[in-house]
């Protein structure tokens, strides 16, 4: 099965969905937002284990159940699906215990700590029949929507390179280091954008503070295709940058999700290389200038529409965009990444690289 067909029909246990929240820190409220907002679905419960976060909670959804205990959450009968937003170490189990419980799961990013893990998640919503999905939110970005678009349509031409700078002054994170925090966000975003896998992976990054997590790293795929992509993120940098470069045979296109607006540019700038007939081992180079402009790209939260999906997925039984199996793919890149960083950058292979001509 693939992550974006659509299943054998399954009716949701109720018109409107009830979620539970678990885990109301930082990212959280975000979610429980979003839900409340959204149509055919509620915040039915929160789970924290601070007392502070639950009066925060109360105030906002007085309608909501409140659980210190997130097993509570789970077994809350108005709770149809399950929200887990707490660090990656306790996804796994918590996820696990919801499906068990016959709930859809909506996880967090990275899903889990293991692709061990996630595969498990992953064949125990299939046996159950239940929705699985991870909350990889610049998926459904308008910016990457169109960005999609532009490299499905054939606009971009053959993809040479994704290259995006992801660097700001902190979060530090006490779980997992800059890779698995920053990085994972591209490697989600590159899931998407090409119908390719890479073949091999490379990282390097160090530690500055000492005893903490890499809070530097850049890391490299390569890809059957010939395509490259570097992504370098940075905990310790003096401002925040998110910026992307994809250059194509045809095209290439900006992406600044710090821009209030026009956060895609697409540059009809190239190269072109012609050999000459009479010296074929002479090439002739030359630089095509053509115009800029900025495609209109929504401007709908992505959180939104990422909730709107998941309730879509439960209500007509649909495999997500961002599915347990894209999950998974995720954090099998994290984790080749990490062996690599290991081992200071030594390229893992993953399957057999195409020699490019």
């Amino acid at each position: 099965m693939t992550n974006r067909q659509q299943r054998e029909p399954k009716a949701p246990s109720r018109a409107c969905l009830g979620v539970g929240v678990i885990g109301y820190g930082y990212w959280g409220p975000n979610i429980a937002r979003s839900i409340a907002t959204t149509e055919g679905c509620h915040v039915a419960a929160i789970g924290d284990a601070s007392d502070d976060a639950l009066a925060r909670a109360g105030r906002m959804y007085p309608g909501a159940h409140l659980w210190k205990n997130w097993r509570d959450v789970i077994a809350d009968p108005s709770v149809d699906a399950v929200a887990v937003v707490t660090p990656v170490r306790q996804h796994y189990e918590m996820a696990l215990a919801a499906l068990r419980a016959g709930k859809h799961v909506l996880v967090e990013k990275p899903m889990t700590e293991t692709s061990a893990q996630g595969a498990a998640l992953i064949e125990e919503a299939d046996r159950r029949n239940l929705i699985l999905m991870v909350d990889h939110t610049f998926v459904y970005t308008g910016a990457v929507q169109k960005i999609r678009d532009l490299v499905v349509q054939g606009i971009v031409g053959e993809v040479y390179y994704y290259d995006s700078t992801r660097i700001n002054l902190g979060l530090f994170q006490s779980d997992v280091n800059v890779i698995w925090d920053l990085a994972v966000h591209d490697l989600s975003i590159i899931d998407f954008l090409l119908d390719d896998v890479p073949v091999a992976i490379s990282a390097c990054g160090a530690d500055h503070l000492h005893g903490n997590r890499e809070n530097m790293a850049h890391i490299v795929l390569y890809f059957s295709s010939g395509t490259i992509a570097h992504l370098n993120v940075n905990w310790l940098a003096p401002v925040k940058v998110r910026r992307t470069l994809i250059g194509g045979s045809q095209r290439m296109i900006v992406y600044d999700d710090l821009e209030p607006s026009e956060k895609v540019k697409v540059y009809d700038r190239g190269v072109d290389i012609r050999l000459a007939q009479e010296r074929i081992h002479e090439a002739r180079v030359s630089y095509r200038i053509g115009d800029m402009w900025a495609p209109q790209t929504s401007v709908k939260e992505a959180l939104v529409t990422e909730i709107e999906h998941f309730v879509d997925c439960v209500a007509n039984n649909r495999v997500p965009l961002t599915s347990g199996a894209v999950g998974l793919n995720i954090v099998s890149y994290l984790e080749y990444a990490t062996q690599s960083l290991n081992q200071r950058g030594h390229p893992v292979e993953l399957a057999p690289l195409r020699r490019v001509s």
